[in-house]
């Protein structure tokens, strides 16, 4: 069977006259076009010269090189079981749960993503996933406003992701800066009106922050403290919700999702029970159908398309379920030993290639402050050690623009790519 099949001119034909116009560009005719003039575009391609052209790009790309770069997602082994699970048809191309007398399985699965979720963070409710962790920031922003009944308005360091300080902005949520030294934040002095206090540990500099001082600092305040956590690294630290943070966000990327070239991720957002109704986007919750035995329903859909939209909690439409199952099968493949081994794994061999970049002159820039996966390295020129690298076959760190690299270690690596990876470097600089 064809993958696609176009109209024939018999069918174009038929609909044109059953609409009542002549040809397509009737259809269009109370559209103004913005652009007047001829486009200078190449000749059509045939669908096999098409195809041809696409590989011919692709093969450009660099891929199978092993990964240094971090910076907010990651380069994990991704199990096949995750794939072969996803793909399948029921899930691939199921719709939004709204009958759960035939959608018990999707539901179920998303169930277990809130629930893994729950437990990851330490918090009693997860929502269905947002889009990605940049969404869930912001989410979580107006969640704090809406919940103090103050105007957004959120308190954060240089230590949280830039592209998430960009997103809240863009929401129209004003933020205060902390001051950030030596890679952590001061959180002696939040100001009195922000509606949340945002935290995010390991930082964006990779250095493990002090979530229970940020808790702290927030319910003095009068604030919410938000939690900004990496996933993976829950299964080694101290979980938010036990250090006093109220919201826990993020990016699940790390947990069974590959780099797809920036997305679709799958954003978690998890909370207190009492703050439940203010979370956006869907719950679906266990219960049991009338013969007794237990079932899934969408429990909880405070946004926009569901209620009046005033009342909306968000604009958000819909959850990742697709990509949210693909965190679930990974969760449930590895388990909480097998997600601690993950951890454990990429932090001592960061730590390894730290030393070994040490040794050969290459400094840290922040020596004393505590890390897992993720630090950065002072270096003459960036861009020339990144060059160095690629030159011998391996993708290299962050250039943060300030003459240091961000260098991120998974599981993934080797010792023999660590080692290669500390000589270059050395030599580079």
């Amino acid at each position: 069977m064809a993958r696609f099949t176009p109209h024939t001119e018999e069918d174009v034909r038929e609909m044109l006259d059953a609409v009542g116009v002549g040809t397509t560009d009737d259809l269009f005719a109370d559209v103004s076009p913005k652009f007047e003039g001829e486009l200078d575009l190449p000749p059509a391609l045939s669908e096999y010269e098409a195809l041809a052209d696409v590989r011919r790009l692709a093969g450009k790309n660099t891929s199978g090189l092993p990964m240094f770069l971090g910076a907010g997602a990651y380069d994990r082994i991704v199990p096949s079981t995750v794939g072969a699970i996803i793909s399948r048809g029921e899930y691939l191309t199921s719709y939004t749960p709204y009958q759960p007398e035939i959608s018990q399985g999707n539901l179920q699965a998303i169930f277990e993503f809130q629930s893994a979720i729950s437990e990851l963070t330490g918090l009693e409710v997860s929502n269905a996933s947002v889009y990605d962790g940049a969404n869930a920031v912001a989410e979580a922003a107006l969640m704090t406003a809406r919940l103090t009944k103050r105007d957004p308005k959120v308190a954060v360091s240089g230590g949280l992701n830039p592209r998430y300080r960009e997103t809240i902005e863009t929401y129209k949520v004003e933020v205060v800066e902390l001051p950030f030294e030596g890679g952590t934040t001061d959180f002696s002095n939040v100001p009195e009106d922000v509606s949340g206090v945002f935290v995010q540990s390991p930082n964006y500099l990779g250095v493990v922050e002090d979530v229970e001082a940020a808790s702290g600092a927030a319910h003095e305040a009068g604030a919410l403290a938000v939690a900004v956590c990496d996933p993976v690294s829950l299964a080694v630290l101290e979980s938010p919700g036990d250090l006093g943070a109220d919201i826990a966000v993020g990016e699940a990327q790390p947990l069974g999702l590959p780099l797809l070239f920036g997305g679709p991720y799958a954003g978690y957002m998890a909370t207190r029970e009492k703050f439940v109704r203010q979370l956006p986007g869907r719950i679906c919750g266990e219960t049991v159908d009338a013969d007794g035995k237990l079932a899934y329903v969408l429990t909880l859909r405070a946004r926009e398309q569901d209620i009046r939209r005033a009342r909306a909690n968000s604009n958000i439409c819909t959850n990742q379920a697709l990509t949210a199952l693909a965190v679930t099968v990974y969760t449930a493949l590895m388990g909480p030993e097998g997600l601690r081994e993950v951890a454990e794994l990429s932090t001592s061999k960061a730590h390894y290639l730290a030393r070994q970049l040490g040794e050969r002159g290459v400094e840290l820039r922040y020596p004393e402050a505590p890390f897992l996966w993720e630090f950065a390295v002072e270096l003459p020129d960036v861009e020339r050690a990144n060059a160095a690298l690629l030159e011998h076959g391996i993708i290299g760190g962050y250039d943060l623009g300030d003459g240091a690299m961000l260098v991120a270690v998974t599981e993934k690596r080797t010792k023999d790519e660590l080692d290669r990876f500390a000589e270059v470097v050395a030599d580079a600089g």
